[in-house]
């Protein structure tokens, strides 16, 4: 049985069965990308979270240029924007959840790399977002430092976060360049 269909010009059309066929599989496939993203980032850090309760809280790991120490952020990425009042966490919070709402809105109108890029910083925010609701703070543990100077402690989501972000902007440079150059055709 064909799922394709001719129209009045003899050219070949989907059928409704064909559109939902790749819409389901379009629909796993995004799906699986970002429970997949969440999952990792779980994983990760509830392993950490074990081996801190574990040694009591000490540093799980050290070397020249990576600890592995829990520490508990309240603020959004990297620990900025941290609050001690419960109303502005209760806030920022929500913000973050609108955020990844939009995020999500945006995920289905794009397609191809940016869609992509889209759906690995939901699977990130959703990471984080997780934390913030069950544990009032996210689960930072990722040190990387050369000597005394320290980046900012992070995990497996801002990871995932910062990848999307950035294939987010080479997208639209590129998208960019491509406008361009229409115009000067």
């Amino acid at each position: 049985m064909s799922c394709l269909l001719e129209n009045k010009r003899g050219a070949l059309s989907k059928t409704p069965l064909m559109t939902l066929k790749n819409f389901n599989k379009n629909f796993l496939i995004n799906f699986t990308l970002v429970v997949s993203i969440f999952l990792f980032d779980r994983f990760s850090k509830i392993y950490v979270i074990y081996l801190d309760k574990k040694f009591l809280g000490s540093e799980i790991f050290s070397s020249k240029f990576l600890n592995i120490t829990l520490i508990w952020n309240e603020g959004i990425a990297f620990g900025l924007l941290s609050f001690n009042r419960i109303y502005f966490y209760n806030i920022l919070t929500a913000v973050i959840g609108i955020v990844i709402l939009v995020l999500i809105v945006m995920a289905i109108k794009s397609s191809g790399f940016k869609k992509y890029s889209i759906l690995v910083i939901i699977g990130g925010g959703l990471g984080n977002l997780y934390d913030r609701v069950v544990f009032s703070a996210v689960a930072d543990f990722i040190d990387f430092h050369i000597g005394s100077f320290h980046w900012f402690i992070f995990n497996v989501s801002d990871i995932f976060i910062t990848i999307g972000v950035i294939s987010l902007i080479i997208v639209e440079l590129l998208n960019g360049n491509q406008n361009n150059e229409d115009k000067s055709i």
